[in-house]
């Protein structure tokens, strides 16, 4: 196969996954939060508390997929204003795609087809809240993977970036605590298991909302770490010890991993000696620490987490 073909297929996959995950998102949101009378952040969730607050007769075209490609749309063009052309394709195609997987959603499947599913159980709507935040977690995961991005709150971060550093998580979180506050003071209509119900400013369905909002933006940004990483995390082993050129030919010969030996000075004995550092999976962490100590029951060891790992043996560092 040529470079060119496997690059095509790349492409394709990468697309494909895209669009899972935005179908991901769109389910998780349409399917579970909103009928539990949830809330969220973001632009999916400043286009349910718009929704939610406009008259029947607009929300018949003014659906929930339709105000997030507006509002992202805004947001594109005011980036573009301030900070200049910064966003790549798969951005655009996942804004795109997003916004139509909302319309699919929400025209072609039942929305109350995961709470039914749930009706007999205690707290479904607690339950519906944290699997339809885990849903919209892969889906933003999965889009990340493959270099693409929701919008939203990115380019709100881009334009704040512009006048004062601060960081993603931060942008993050003031957007969706926001969102989320505002809706305290807004009299929304939502359907709660398919029953429409008018949820008063202050009132204790409205604080409920808030504190299911919070819920799914922890459930959220735990399920993008724990995809993004969750398959790459690996451990690197600083083994210390009196032979350790012993040390690195055993984990080499019995483990089958690399070593590598780095000079060190011992202040406590005033000697030159090596450490022995490896880096491996964490299901082959306990191998490796099991042959040392059977190398050497006093070796010194520390073990700390990696959040990835690229190259020969490990992950492919692919061009997003």
């Amino acid at each position: 196969m040529n470079l060119s073909s496997r690059s095509i297929l790349i492409g394709i996959k990468e697309y494909l996954f895209m669009t899972f995950g935005m179908f991901c998102y769109a389910f998780g949101w349409l399917e579970c939060v909103m009928p539990a009378g949830g809330m969220g952040g973001g632009a999916a969730g400043l286009a349910t508390l718009i929704n939610a607050v406009l008259p029947d007769s607009f929300t018949s075209f003014l659906t929930i997929g339709t105000l997030v490609f507006i509002i992202n749309v805004v947001l594109l063009i005011l980036g573009v204003m301030i900070v200049g052309w910064k966003f790549g394709i798969k951005t655009l195609y996942c804004i795109v795609v997003m916004s139509v997987m909302f319309n699919l959603v929400e025209t072609q499947l039942d929305p109350l087809l995961v709470y039914n599913k749930l009706a007999e159980v205690d707290a479904p709507n607690l339950l519906l809240v944290i699997a339809g935040a885990a849903s919209c977690g892969l889906g933003i995961a999965v889009s990340f993977m493959q270099g693409g991005s929701t919008g939203g709150t990115d380019i709100v971060a881009m334009i704040i970036n512009k006048f004062r550093t601060v960081s993603y998580g931060k942008v993050l979180l003031m957007t969706d605590c926001g969102i989320l506050i505002g809706s305290l003071f807004l009299t929304t209509n939502v359907a709660i298991g398919g029953v429409p119900q008018d949820i008063e400013p202050m009132s204790s369905l409205a604080f409920a909302r808030v504190i299911y909002g919070f819920i799914m933006i922890a459930v959220i940004g735990y399920t993008v770490d724990f995809v993004q990483s969750g398959n790459q995390q690996s451990n690197q082993i600083m083994i210390m010890c009196k032979d350790y050129e012993k040390m690195a030919d055993a984990i080499l010969t019995k483990a089958h991993r690399g070593a590598t030996l780095i000079d060190a000075h011992g202040w406590y004995t005033k000697s030159d000696t090596k450490i022995v550092m490896v880096v491996c999976r964490k299901r082959e962490t306990s191998t490796i620490l099991k042959l040392a100590r059977e190398e050497d029951p006093n070796a010194f060891i520390t073990v700390g987490s990696v959040m990835g790992v690229y190259g020969q043996g490990f992950n492919a560092l692919n061009k997003a």
